[in-house]
This record gives C-alpha cells, sequence and structure tokens, in this order.
C-alpha cells in the first residue's frame, strides 16, 4: 500500500525524499543504537552542538549515554582503510537540549558522511549533495559556504594569543568589525594588523565576486591554496554556484580544534536557523585516532514542522458539528471527502493554532461552508 503525502507530516516527507537521494549517489545507511558508552562523548563534547548528555548506568556498572550525535559513532566504527572513501547516510534520532531550552528534546536528524582519502571531487559531491537536500525541501534556499584555510592563515598572520583567537573568531561568526578593532587594541597591536580579517567579515555573496576579491586581499600562501581549494571545489559544484544558490560567507565557522577546510550551513526560507550544516572534520579524526579525512552533514528536518509557510495546512478541511449531529450521515460526509483525496477532521470547536484549507459547519442535509482559504 503506497502511503499519500497527505498522511505524512512534513519532516517524514522530507526523510523520505533524503533516503531516496542519498541511496541514488551510492551512500548505504548507517544504523546505531539509541545509545553509546558516556565516553565516547565526554571526551569530545566540544564537538556537540550540546554537552548535556543524559546517562545511566547499565546492569554491568557501565556509564551509558542516550546518543546526542551520530558523527561521532561513525567515526568511531569506522576502520582506515586507503584507496577508497566509505560513504554513509543515517536517519537517527538524536537526543539533546535545544538551544533556549533547558529540556532535552528528541530531534530527529539525516545526514551524511564520507570518511576515507577526501578528494576535490568528494568536496563538490558532498556540497552538491547538501544544495540538493535543500531543494529537496524547499525552492527557496540558499548555502552559505566558507573555507577555515582562509581564516586560520589570516589569523596566524595576526600573532594573536589564543584567548585573543578565540575572541576573534566569536567577532568573526557574529560579523563583528568593531569588536575585532577593540580585540586588537586591548592585545596592543595596530587595528591594520585585522586589515584582511574585517576584509573576510565584510565580503560576501556571489562566489566568483568573492573569490576575485579575496585574490587581491589574502596575502599569507597557505591562504591563497586554502581559497584555490574554494575556488575549484564551488566551480566543480557548477550551476548552482552561479545561480544565487550559494553564497561565501566566512561568518560561517566551526569549532577550529576539530574541523577544518571547507564549512557550510543551509537555509531555507520559512526557517529562522539553519537547517543543515556540515564541513571537513580532518582533524576530529585525528583526535579519535584516525588517519582518514572526512566531511559530511546533517539535516534537521523536525525544524519543518514549525515552518511559516502560509500556504501549507494541517488539514485540508475542517467540519464542526455539534451534539445534535447525526453520526452516520457526519461519517458519509467525513468519508466523501477523504474518497476524493482531501484530508479531514471533524471538531466540535476549532482548535488552537490549526491551519486548515477550508471550514465547514455540519447540518441535518449536509455542509455549510463557512471559510475558504487560498
Amino acid at each position: 500500500m503506497k502511503i499519500g503525502d497527505s498522511v505524512l507530516t512534513n519532516d517524514e516527507k522530507a526523510v523520505f525524499r533524503l533516503r531516496d537521494l542519498y541511496g541514488k549517489y551510492g551512500y548505504s545507511q548507517y544504523k546505531m543504537s539509541k545509545f553509546e558508552e558516556y565516553d565516547l562523548y565526554v571526551r569530545n563534547k566540544n564537538f556537540l552542538i550540546s554537552d548535556h548528555i543524559i546517562t545511566f548506568n547499565d546492569q554491568s556498572g557501565k556509564l551509558m549515554a542516550l546518543k546526542p550525535d551520530v558523527t561521532l559513532s561513525i567515526v568511531k566504527n569506522t576502520k582506515d582503510v586507503s584507496g577508497y572513501v566509505n560513504k554513509v547516510y543515517y536517519n537517527e534520532n538524536v537526543y539533546r537540549v535545544q538551544k533556549g531550552s533547558d529540556s532535552f528534546k528528541e530531534i530527529m536528524q539525516v545526514g551524511l558522511e564520507c570518511v576515507g582519502e577526501i578528494d576535490r571531487y568528494c568536496l563538490s559531491e558532498v556540497l552538491t549533495l547538501a544544495l540538493e537536500s535543500l531543494r529537496e525541501i524547499s525552492d527557496d534556499f540558499v548555502l552559505d559556504v566558507s573555507h577555515l584555510g582562509v581564516l586560520s592563515a589570516v589569523l596566524d598572520a595576526m600573532n594573536v594569543s589564543e584567548e585573543a583567537r578565540g575572541k576573534l573568531l566569536h567577532c568573526v561568526g557574529e560579523k563583528n568589525t568593531h569588536g575585532i578593532d577593540a580585540i586588537c587594541v586591548s592585545e596592543g597591536i595596530s587595528v591594520d594588523a585585522a586589515s584582511e580579517l574585517k576584509a573576510l567579515v565584510a565580503t560576501y555573496g556571489e562566489p566568483a565576486s568573492v573569490i576575485a576579491k579575496l585574490k587581491e586581499i589574502i596575502t599569507a600562501e597557505n591562504g591563497k591554496n586554502a581559497l584555490a581549494e574554494l575556488e575549484a571545489v564551488l566551480l566543480a559544484v557548477g550551476d548552482d554556484a552561479k545561480k544565487g544558490s550559494v553564497r561565501i560567507d566566512f561568518s560561517v565557522i566551526n569549532d577550529m580544534s576539530y574541523y577544518n577546510g571547507i564549512v557550510f550551513r543551509g537555509f531555507i526560507n520559512g526557517v529562522p536557523t539553519g537547517i543543515l550544516s556540515g564541513g571537513q572534520y580532518d582533524l576530529l579524526m585525528k583526535k579519535m585516532g584516525k588517519k582518514a579525512g572526512a566531511i559530511g552533514f546533517a539535516v534537521y528536518p523536525d525544524l519543518l514542522n514549525d515552518r511559516e509557510t502560509g500556504g501549507a495546512y494541517d488539514v485540508d478541511t475542517l467540519i464542526l458539528y455539534d451534539d445534535s449531529a447525526d453520526i452516520g450521515a457526519l461519517r458519509a460526509s467525513v468519508r466523501m471527502l477523504t474518497e476524493s483525496g482531501k484530508s479531514v477532521m471533524a471538531q466540535k470547536n476549532i482548535p488552537e493554532k490549526l491551519r486548515y484549507r477550508q471550514l465547514l459547519k455540519f447540518k441535518e442535509r449536509g455542509v455549510e461552508i463557512l471559510e475558504t482559504n487560498a
């Protein structure tokens, strides 16, 4: 029996489409338990979005955790094999405290990981799949991309303390050029020393024009090499990088003790926060004793259920009835509408926040249309 789209929630529809997309590119599904040993996560807390973890002791006394992340498990269980790339996708629920909340939530997460000898083709394929993932969810999307190699080269040239470096990164993430100047003053260095960093913050937008500007700004050789890699990968991505779907934005940063190279974040219209996040994490691989490189991303479909799309409805038809209604006739009306392909809800009162396309009033001789939304 085929399940119709009207039966599925927005996040469930997205999951089916994304799983099909990744399978077409040869990614196999990775399955994991709901829990892992707590030690895996406590040793890599800075890599996690939230450091709040639900723990418990199993019958042997070992401390376990409800999984707050999938990538760490994939890295842990992937062997170093030279000559090829292990490509997997996952559809798992993770358990973490969301920003702005004090309570744990079960969060649906879909994503993919490439682990192995990562080359520019792998980088371009993952970026392409990130773009295709956004396109499966919405026609109105953008992928913001940066390269931590460029940012790292600029920060290295400034020769500041680790504490100041962390503060500067925070300012870059907020596009705060005044904050960068203030840190330079507090560190006793010339504000001119931060000119390249402030140029990175101020220069964003369509890849071709941004890269052309940065070629004139970046002076360090390793920074130029990183910029050349970013240019080559985006060129391989193709038309999407030319049609406004891709922007270079160096405020996209991740923890540089785990991440390196290309990092990115995806947005769709109607969702105020990023719905997709990813990048290269070779440094995490090294921290976990692996020789391979890695790149991947995660999509958060559960955000779609709170999306304000205007044209989206929870139900096609809402039928209001009262205690005097003929239940058999009401059931017949509901069935007639469902057989015509519509989703129908019968209620005595309008549920709070319910979005409906059409509002009907059940009467003895049929139904009366009270309201119709476009």
